[in-house]
């Protein structure tokens, strides 16, 4: 692991009242970052994470944001969680504990995260669980192998394994989460998350390629010189 230097979208978190550290994300080489989005803070990103536009990984209020390997966080994704500490104490109504560890928000392995849900911790997502488009998770754990379908709202409860929340769903009792479907084999969506992770940890890899070959500075100089050429004209 190595911390990038200070980028514009990617940088260390400001001194507060709330946190009087300042920490830069934690990049795994493999993971790749759109330069239209944003990882700022006490954040942690696993291997081969795909980090689309628009998306905001912001470690600077709740802490840390753990993403693990194989994670893809797509277009205008939100991660962010509520203050974690107070004068230097750990709130812990504010925190997920993972592993005798304390999160903010922790995003397991292999989690998909599709375009414009919102994970705002304290939060957890177990591993191979796709959470869907629009789909806000809030003080909530979601277990292994799980799907939230677009649009559902999942707030202050315990979701099991193995459980898919449908689309539009509000889960807010914890009645109503034990109460979720399971997963069944003839279930339309059960390889879907399988699917998305295989297209993102490509798409990783190959946009890091071009990062490597000068590619995005190559295309903002012709981008500049068409611009040139256009007033000329």
């Amino acid at each position: 692991m190595t911390s990038f230097t200070e980028l514009n979208h990617i940088h260390a978190n400001v001194r507060a009242t709330f946190n009087d550290e300042e920490h830069s994300p934690d990049i795994d080489r493999s993971a790749y970052i759109h330069p239209l989005a944003a990882v700022i803070g006490y954040v942690h990103l696993g291997k081969r994470v795909m980090v689309a536009p628009a998306a905001s990984v912001r470690g600077d209020e709740g802490q840390p944001i753990w993403v693990g390997d194989d994670v893809n966080i797509q277009d205008c994704v939100v991660l962010h969680a509520l203050e974690t500490h107070v004068n230097g104490e750990m709130k812990p109504e504010a925190v997920v504990e993972v592993d005798g560890e304390f999160y903010g928000v922790y995003i397991s392995d292999r989690v998909s995260l599709a375009h414009q849900c919102q994970v705002h911790g304290p939060a957890k997502i177990g591993t191979d669980t796709f959470i869907g488009m629009q789909a806000l998770v809030f003080k909530a754990t979601i277990g292994n192998n799980c799907v939230v379908e677009p649009k559902a709202l999942v707030m202050g409860v315990n979701v099991a394994d193995g459980r898919y929340v449908p689309a539009g769903a509000l889960i807010t009792t914890q009645e109503a989460a034990d109460n979720l479907p399971l997963i069944t084999a003839d279930y339309p969506l059960k390889q879907l998350n399988h699917a998305v992770v295989h297209v993102n940890v490509e798409l990783a890899s190959g946009y890091l390629e071009k990062e490597a070959n000068g590619y995005w500075e190559k295309a903002m100089q012709a981008l500049l010189t068409s611009k040139q050429q256009s007033v000329q004209t």
